[in-house]
């Protein structure tokens, strides 16, 4: 009679002390990056809320937390309705601003002229405050909408001027060769070369274009509702400065730091998705 030897089982395999803690501070990075802002964040609140409430400050003064989410939801039609004028002309001055700042930097790549004579007016116009040339844009523009069309653009088109015509510049020399070699024209290698390496520098300077454009907007609002025009956020804060109502400034600023979250998160995602593939910015990497 014979005896079958039982089957033994397949080893588990084990981690090494320096992997499981990196895995390990791995997770805790996972959970800190969204805990650790939330808790800040309630913390801030709690002591405004406090800081009131102990003090004893008018709310014409300092409003409390709970008094502006009061004073938003009370005044909201009033407040969407600001809102999306200041959303269109900041969407629209961003889109003026790739366009031009695209095309100007597309330019510049293919005529050195170009940029030697140029592009340091566009560093000019760029350092230039823009509530200094906001004034004047009123004076000579009578449309309303395109003096803060005109506000905003010229704030957020140069950091994607900059940027891309950076990107264009930084292409491999050795592939730029390669195409030459293989009889590429000029505009060949702009689009199958230049134009995709030059992508990710885009969407960095999109991503800051955003957020300028926004503040172009409101700038640019403040100016023309100091003049008796204007219907954004920017002219409901001057309005209720006036009548003192500081619920309502603090409502209208709460619009205006969640519109530019906003703003940022959405291009931050559209440029993960289009570099999520083969950029090394993009790509995720293994502990």
């Amino acid at each position: 009679m014979s005896l079958t030897q039982p089957t033994p089982a397949p080893a588990t395999p084990t981690l090494d002390a320096e992997e499981a803690r990196r895995l390990r501070d791995a997770r805790i990075d996972r959970v800190a990056k969204w805990v650790l802002p939330a808790l800040v964040f309630v913390i801030m609140i709690v002591g405004w809320d406090r800081l009131v409430v102990w003090n004893e400050i008018p709310h014409y003064i300092l409003p409390s937390p709970g008094k502006v989410i009061e004073t938003l939801i009370k005044d909201w039609a009033m407040l969407f309705e600001a809102l999306l004028v200041t959303l269109q002309i900041t969407l629209m001055a961003l889109a003026v601003a790739v366009i031009g700042g695209v095309g100007l930097a597309v330019l510049f790549n293919q005529s050195r002229f170009a940029e030697m004579s140029f592009y340091p007016y566009a560093v000019i116009l760029q350092v230039t405050p823009v509530v200094s040339i906001a004034p004047l844009i009123f004076i000579y523009v009578d449309s309303r909408t395109a003096g803060l069309l005109m506000c905003a653009w010229i704030v957020a088109f140069f950091p994607i001027l900059a940027n891309t015509t950076l990107g264009l510049n930084s292409t491999d020399h050795n592939l730029r060769d390669l195409f030459r070699i293989y009889g590429a024209s000029r505009w060949q290698r702009l689009r199958y070369l230049q134009l995709p390496s030059a992508l990710p520098n885009f969407l960095g300077g999109l991503r800051i274009a955003g957020g300028l454009s926004l503040i172009g907007a409101i700038v640019a609002e403040y100016v023309a509702g100091t003049g008796g025009i204007g219907s954004g956020l920017a002219f409901r804060i001057l309005e209720a400065s006036y009548r003192l109502n500081a619920p309502r400034m603090f409502a209208a600023l709460l619009l205006i730091a969640v519109t530019g979250v906003v703003i940022f998160a959405g291009l931050s995602f559209l440029s993960h998705m289009l570099l999520r593939k083969w950029h090394e910015s993009a790509l995720k990497r293994e502990v």
